[in-house]
């Protein structure tokens, strides 16, 4: 009774005067920077090239479809028609908002307001507010409606992830209007607002709080800022039914039981939760969200940001599967994770956060966009010598393309911050800040990191006081830093990671320079195996490993298109720094006449001689690169590859006649093979992940050249009593029965496929439990050749 209470009291708070937690610090909107020449201001112009080279009304053919109306074109391909329909049109929505705030472009504004009006049109003729491109939503939100729920990590009502497919079109209705002014958007997030707190109207707790163990993306945030915006207490309380507690629950406790759920999934909940924490100026829920950014930056993410093994998060004790891995850190869950980085910066002023901001800016997000063809990447791979793939704008409709959208038109956004006097320079970036407050502008100007210096030229338009605040990061050392206002050199006496307070009467043309010396800095994985990363300041570097079997580098429109299915180098065949850890800085010298390069010496094997070229990874692209290296002493250094080639070789040699495969209980894999199931849950031990079920479940397997001949399954024998039988397209193979007597090692077995079935190009895999019984936990399943 007590907690009711105090939550309408926090209702009628925030519909009479917002109880927001204290900002220490303000944002500039997007319109009063710009970018200057850099090469941020490149990857605007290439993003915004992008955003053109779609087409309009084959991003919103499905929300016509789905509102009655005849659309204008086809739907796109790729993940856009096979279930995720229209999930790229709420990032679109929100990138041209973004693009348009970042660069006045009335091009982007006319596209812009073509995508609303045309939104605007569809939910009209819905007529309840809702608006979505969900394949036959309206039937699943009736269910929804009547308690009908049937939730999955990956699905809701038999449907790939709805709540996070339309949480997309709220953040772009939100966007339009935050950011473009865009007024018809705001009344079309009311009305869909008011739609949703129709939909759960009838729903008791516990049956919302079922709804949401399915994906659903950042929706509590943006019934937050619904309420932001409207005042309006019923938004708030929308938010805080959208708040997945099952996360929120362990977090406000500070406990990390993160290993194995996927990322991405977490990181907007997270979002949610500080943002409704900054309207009811509630302390614990910040903390949680604290918490969750210290575990996840500090245990979980490596040295360029990311964070996220097959978009899961690894072990924070074991990162071998991050070296091993084809599917590294995803680039969604770093667009999420400086979203929230902005968040805690702005109600905490604390410099780390634009330390790590600063770093997977520069490493992650801005390597992510191809810097000629513009396109985007999904997995950024840490294994030595694998590669990146590339989206294109007709064919690639993944998760990561629609926030690569949004990553590259916002730029501006944390290069300052300020109080009513206080002006904040948080990062390097070419631009012109027009601070209207203060009738005040700030011109920087650099080359950095090539040159590590930037130049503030600050133009009141007449003599006033303030204080400029210059960041002193953390990669600077003590006492290296200097500054120099009109040639003049100002004293210091600041540590790193701290701000240098500047207060004077400042006149038109005041010129500060920063001089930010950067050195050679080694990072080794979180679980401090000997992997390790080199720095030079906050530039990751890397070094190019070979051009040779890039398949698919260009993404075709096929399911499995943003992963990069070329040869595996063996990590046996990998270069090995020989030397002791603290030496190895001493390995690494600057080439002459090269700017940000740097040769690496002490390589083995002999091949690795004369070492390796190292330059910024934000630069390195089209190529196999080296990010992790790792390190033996010349003792250890022919025992470790030996070692490694024994733990690689059995996987090797399979991965070498996999036709296809499904990892099972992970999402995307699943996804992109159509799974099916009745009854069916999925689950991980450590972080293998499994799924089972009481009924059935079923994939797609392709045959690609048909020359599958043998289907392989690998499996947990933990539980007594499991009985399953698998067939292929629909001709039973066997039934297998366990007897539970196997703890946590994982079976596998292989059957042949029958005779009448190898010839074709779509093979279905279903495992069916047998009456009264379940199925095994099945952690993969493959189609496999036998040349």
């Amino acid at each position: 009774m007590k907690k009711q209470v105090l939550f309408i009291l926090a209702l009628l708070y925030l519909s009479s005067a917002m109880a927001q937690t204290q900002r220490e610090v303000e944002y500039f909107k997007l319109q009063d920077i710009r970018l200057l020449e850099s090469p941020f201001k490149h990857a605007q112009e290439l993003d915004k090239e992008y955003l053109l080279a779609l087409d309009a009304d084959r991003l919103l053919a499905p929300f016509l479809r789905e509102a009655g109306l005849i659309p204008k074109a086809e739907s796109y391909t790729n993940w856009e028609n096979t279930g995720l329909d229209g999930h790229i049109g709420g990032h679109y929505i929100s990138a041209l908002s973004m693009m348009y705030a970042s660069t006045g472009d009335l091009l982007i504004k006319q596209r812009l307001d073509y995508m609303i009006d045309e939104l605007k049109h569809c939910q009209d003729k819905n007529g309840d507010g809702y608006i979505g491109g969900v394949p036959g939503g309206k039937a699943i939100w009736e269910e929804v409606a009547a308690g009908n729920i049937r939730a999955a990590s990956f699905s809701l009502n038999d449907k790939w992830v709805p709540l996070y497919n339309i949480h997309k079109t709220y953040a772009g209705l939100r966007d339009a209007y935050l950011y473009a002014d865009n007024n018809m958007a705001k009344d079309m997030l009311i009305k869909m607002t008011d739609w949703a707190v129709d939909l759960v109207s009838g729903l008791s707790e516990e049956q919302i709080q079922d709804m949401l163990r399915s994906e659903h993306g950042g929706l509590n945030e943006t019934f937050a800022d619904a309420a932001a915006i409207t005042g309006n207490g019923d938004y708030l309380k929308l938010a805080h039914q959208f708040s997945h507690r099952q996360i929120l629950d362990f977090l406000l406790q500070h406990e990390d039981k993160l290993t194995g759920m996927h990322a991405n999934t977490q990181i907007p909940k997270v979002l949610g939760f500080k943002r409704i924490a900054d309207l009811e100026n509630n302390e614990s829920w910040s903390e949680a969200a604290r918490f969750f950014w210290q575990t996840v930056v500090e245990k979980r993410s490596v040295s360029i940001g990311g964070n996220s093994v097959s978009e899961h998060f690894n072990s924070t004790s074991d990162f071998s599967k991050m070296v091993k891995s084809i599917e590294g850190p995803e680039t969604c869950n770093t667009y999420n994770m400086l979203r929230l980085t902005k968040m805690l910066y702005g109600t905490s002023k604390d410099e780390k956060y634009v330390d790590y901001y600063e770093r997977a800016l520069y490493n992650h997000i801005l390597s992510t966009q191809n810097p000629v063809q513009g396109g985007f990447v999904y997995f950024t791979q840490m294994r030595p010598a694998h590669y990146r793939v590339y989206s294109q704008p007709q064919t690639s409709f993944w998760c990561c393309v629609g926030s690569g959208l949004e990553n590259h038109a916002k730029y501006g956004e944390m290069i300052y911050a300020h109080t009513e006097n206080e002006l904040f320079v948080n990062l390097f970036i070419p631009s012109r800040l027009d601070w209207k407050a203060m009738n005040t502008e700030i011109i920087q100007q650099n080359k950095f990191p090539d040159e590590d210096e930037t130049h503030l030229t600050v133009n009141p338009d007449k003599d006033k006081i303030f204080t400029l605040q210059l960041r002193y990061p953390e990669w600077v050392e003590k006492g290296a830093l200097k500054i120099s206002i009109n040639g003049k050199d100002y004293p210091l006496s600041q540590e790193p990671a701290t701000y240098i307070a500047i207060k004077r009467k400042w006149k038109k043309g005041d010129k500060v320079t920063m001089k930010m010396p950067m050195h050679i800095k080694l990072e080794q994985l979180p679980d401090k195996s000997n992997y390790y990363s080199i720095l030079y300041g906050p530039i990751v570097l890397a070094a190019k490993a070979g051009t040779e079997d890039m398949e698919g580098l260009f993404a075709d429109d096929s399911r499995g298109g943003h992963i990069a299915h070329g040869k595996q180098i063996p990590i046996k065949d990998m270069p090995i720094i020989v030397s002791e850890p603290n030496k190895i800085e001493s390995l690494i010298k600057p080439v002459e006449g090269k700017s940000l390069t740097f040769h690496l010496s002490g390589l083995y094997p002999d091949k690795y001689g004369d070492g390796m070229e190292l330059i910024p990874f934000f630069r390195l692209h089209e190529s196999r690169y080296i990010l992790y290296w790792a390190q033996a002493t010349t003792d250890e250094v022919k025992n470790m590859q030996k070692r490694i080639e024994q733990e690689e070789e059995v996987r090797i040699k399979l991965d070498a006649i996999t036709v296809d495969k499904v990892v099972c209980g992970e999402q995307q894999p699943e996804s992109d093979h159509f799974i099916q199931s009745d009854h069916s849950n999925n689950g991980f031990v450590d972080d293998i992940h499994w799924r089972e079920a009481k009924g059935w479940f079923s994939y797609r397997l392709q045959n690609t050249n048909r020359n599958s001949k043998e289907l392989y399954i690998s499996y947990f024998n933990s539980d007594p009593n499991r009985s399953c039988t698998i067939y292929i397209n629909g001709i039973k193979l066997t039934t297998l029965d366990l007897d539970g007597k196997g703890g946590d090692s994982l079976f596998s077995t292989v059957y042949p496929i029958p005779e009448s079935e190898q010839g074709k190009d779509i093979l279905e895999v279903k495992f069916v439990a047998s009456p009264d019984k379940m199925t095994m936990k099945l952690a993969e399943t493959r189609l496999l050749k036998n040349d």
